[in-house]
């Protein structure tokens, strides 16, 4: 029996298996909402992985904590701050009591120890998903001096997390024995100067050094605004499958898993065999498209036997193609929704709606130390280079195309980076996963209808209830920012301008540190510890804006 840990919500006991997430212990709790909006309404989380900062709670008196990031922990006081109006100022939101677990083999170490500042005399990886991994594994095979960091506590990313796969197992055993130095639950947040990251640990905030810099900073779960997707009870098709890798309960519970992509099915057969009742599965893009999409895969076998696993898991479970979310409905959380497929519409009462319509690159730290990028990628070459010198960029950065591409092009950039030639069977193997996303995009994208979902009252702006309607006379992302607070709330524009970009046209490139909401004291620790000796040295101070 797994150890059982004992904390409070809202002074009420609660207790819940070691090492699940605390948010997932609060849906198990039956706490679906879990923050009040500025508006007041009640809020649940949306996307289960840290992005969307709907899941912001107090733990021991310190707020603004994302409950999905935390495990629960022996005696933890936690709040929920119901009640409207905005959140309290004495500390920005984001990443406050954060503790650092460091791995080297593939074990936790003194989750207490320092990063440290010193400088590697190799490769930096942000990032610690497939393409991290195979970076990292491959940089520190070569003989460079590797550190790979990312913001979960353990590496795997999303999609290596819960029940691990075979593959997974393997590369996590060939990471541990990489000598890769792997540190878990570090956040960076700028990079301040050339061959500088800044990365917020709990609250200090320290600068590490690099030669070579390996971008694997993973994507994020697009969300496309429509009536009632801010109700408790709907969440990312991803944020499901987060919830439930993370420890959340959905035995007994009707789901509805809705949008577009392969993601879907795998989301609907994780939650039917742990025990949810699956009342549908919508998928928006046309039967033709499927079609199209499936006779593609002839030339790869494992993907094929993969979607016909997922079918038989969801036998009898109804799938309507072509077909979307037209809205969500009820009282304090969702109980039902209205589907529609352009001829008819239908209701399925559900206790939970997962809604996602596939995933976007998080470009964010890219552009912010400069790299050339498009609207959806990070410009490369066939060795992963970025336009920065020394700065590669590898998995779903570089294109949505699932894990076969990610560990592809994260080898080929570890390799790269640490200075060896590229093998030419990875080379292939680039060229062929290349392909394959190319066709996952032209088959999944969104439609005109579910772009026509919105009306003037749906909010679109979830941090800061800014109405879709409301941004209509913006004419680009600064104006609505200017006008309406729209992507000025704690996601930073990581929902709603994504979807602004889509819906409106508006560019969403321009970036600034720091690059998620870090607490005021990480700041002042990282300006008396770092701008006294390079203001002596005459080097550059902290880039804080």
């Amino acid at each position: 029996m797994p150890e059982r840990v004992r904390f409070t919500i809202d002074g009420r006991p609660a207790e819940a298996d070691a090492g699940t997430s605390l948010l997932a212990a609060l849906w198990n709790a039956g706490r679906l909402a879990v923050r009040s909006s500025v508006g007041g309404e009640a809020r649940g989380p949306l996307c289960g992985m840290g992005v969307c900062f709907e899941c912001r709670v107090t733990i021991d008196g310190d707020p603004h904590r994302r409950a999905c990031l935390e495990t629960v922990r022996e005696g933890a006081d936690v709040r929920l701050p119901f009640g409207g109006g905005r959140p309290e100022t004495a500390a920005l939101p984001g990443l406050a009591g954060r503790r650092l677990t460091e791995t080297s083999d593939g074990g936790p170490r003194d989750p207490s120890a320092p990063l440290g500042t010193e400088t590697p005399r190799g490769v930096a990886v942000v990032g610690g998903g497939p393409a991290g991994i195979a970076a990292a594994v491959h940089a520190a095979e070569a003989g460079a001096r590797t550190l790979l960091l990312d913001e979960q506590m353990r590496p795997g990313g999303q999609v290596w997390r819960g029940e691990l796969p075979r593959v997974a197992r393997a590369w996590l055993e060939r990471l541990g024995r990489s000598g890769a130095r792997v540190v878990g639950g570090a956040t960076v947040v700028d990079g301040p100067a050339p061959g500088t990251l800044l990365v917020v640990q709990g609250e200090r905030a320290m600068r590490v050094g690099f030669e070579r810099l390996v971008l694997a900073t993973g994507a994020r779960e697009l969300f496309l605004p429509f009536p009632g997707w801010t109700l408790p009870g709907v969440v990312g098709a991803g944020g499901a499958q987060a919830l439930l890798k993370a420890g959340a309960h959905f035995v007994g519970r009707r789901v509805v898993v809705a949008g577009s992509g392969p993601l879907l099915l795998a989301v609907a057969a994780a939650l039917r065999r742990a025990g949810a009742r699956v009342v549908g599965v919508a998928e928006q893009a046309t039967p033709a498209r499927l079609a199209a999409f499936g006779a593609s895969l002839w030339s790869a076998p494992g993907k094929v036997a993969e979607a016909l696993r997922y079918a038989g898991i969801l036998a009898g479970v109804p799938y309507r193609a072509g077909a979307w979310v037209r809205e969500a409905m009820g009282d304090r959380a969702v109980e039902r929704v209205r589907v529609a497929d352009g001829r008819r519409e239908w209701t399925w009462t559900c206790d939970v709606l997962a809604c996602g319509f596939g995933l976007v690159p998080n470009l964010e730290l890219a552009r912010l130390v400069g790299c050339a990028t498009t609207t959806s990628a990070v410009v490369v070459d066939d060795r992963q280079r970025t336009s920065v010198d020394g700065v590669f960029a590898a998995g779903e950065l570089v294109g949505i195309g699932g894990v076969g591409q990610a560990l592809v092009t994260g080898a080929i950039a570890g390799l790269a980076a640490a200075g060896r030639p590229v093998p030419g069977h990875l080379a292939a193997g680039r060229a062929g996963e290349a392909a394959f996303a190319a066709r996952l995009a032209r088959a999944f994208a969104p439609r005109v209808e579910v772009l026509s979902l919105a009306r003037p009252d749906t909010l679109v702006c979830r941090c800061e209830d800014v109405a879709f309607g409301r941004v209509g006379g913006a004419g680009s992302a600064r104006e609505a920012k200017l006008l309406t607070r729209a992507g000025m709330g704690a996601c930073q524009g990581r929902v709603c301008g994504t979807a602004l970009a889509l819906l409106r046209g508006f560019d969403s490139a321009t970036v600034r540190p720091p690059l998620v909401p870090v607490p005021l004291s990480a700041l002042r620790e990282e300006d008396a510890a770092f701008t006294s000796p390079a203001a002596e040295a005459g080097g550059p101070g902290p880039r804080i804006a």
